[in-house]
């Protein structure tokens, strides 16, 4: 059983929902990154997604690509992205990463070489937004000889022969894209929100979370009543960006969010 699959498999049993931060690796300093990752598992994290780095990032606003900007002035590429996982694990052996980006890195590296390198840093799964599911069959079999996943999206418009083959390529978790836009955009609507992954869930048993919109304790604690996972990445990403002259404040900022979200989403 991997990382990901015994975090659901306790938590669902423990009767609690996924929390998922995001942060882009490398913002606002690649020596910040690896404390960062640390800091939000301890404020209650369950899961890390961690940003690649990318020049043209399709489906992120603009905090999140003010993000990859900033860390891309640092040259931190996909090999530097793995480096940071690794040294997480020399202290946390339990807490599934997922490398969230797009596909041109991996494209650049290889399905096979990317797959052997992350395994080999402790790397979980992979969440690579523009890979369709009609195209993932190579890197889906790279990925899985090394026991990792490849995390898909569904969006407000997926239908259902869509969501089937989603659910067919899939494995760790399917990350339902909660609105129509980009991260950080709109207000969710939390029935609509609900009958999309009652849909889901009529074609897959993989844990749905929920994900682009979520921006506060109460929005976590609403979504953590019909999801299995709260993702959570503008928000944190936003913090770090006001925090850029007090850089010795962005591990207590985020921290107190994560933390602020995980009593929520506990007590809901």
């Amino acid at each position: 059983m991997s990382r990901i699959e015994r975090t659901f498999a306790r938590l669902r049993a423990e009767g609690r929902t996924a929390l998922v931060p995001f942060i882009t690796a490398g913002d606002p300093h690649p020596r910040q990154t690896v404390p960062l990752m640390h800091a939000l598992v301890e404020a209650g994290a369950d899961l890390l997604e961690l940003g690649v780095p990318f020049s043209d990032p399709m489906a992120d606003g603009p905090v999140i690509q003010r993000a990859s900007e900033r860390a891309l002035a640092h040259h931190v590429s996909l090999h530097d992205v793995l480096a940071m996982v690794r040294r997480f694990r020399e202290e946390n052996d339990h807490t599934p990463v997922v490398v969230m980006g797009y596909l041109n890195p991996i494209e650049v590296m290889g399905y096979e070489d990317f797959a052997t390198a992350a395994e080999e840093a402790g790397v979980d799964g992979a969440l690579t937004v523009d890979m369709p599911p009609e195209e993932s069959h190579d890197l889906v079999q790279a990925l899985r000889s090394h026991t990792l996943d490849l995390i898909f999206l569904a969006a407000p418009t997926s239908d259902r022969h869509r969501l089937e083959m989603i659910a067919r390529a899939a494995s760790g978790f399917i990350y339902y894209v909660s609105l129509k836009g980009v991260t950080g955009a709109a207000n969710l609507v939390v029935d609509e929100v609900s009958r999309k992954l009652a849909e889901i869930r009529q074609v897959t048993d993989l844990p749905l979370g929920v994900g682009f919109g979520i921006k506060n304790a109460e929005m976590a604690a609403t979504m953590s009543r019909i999801a299995d996972a709260v993702v959570v990445g503008s928000a944190l990403v936003s913090l770090i960006e006001e925090n850029l002259n007090e850089p010795d404040k962005i591990r207590d900022k985020v921290g107190g969010l994560v933390r602020a979200m995980r009593v929520a989403m506990d007590q809901a």
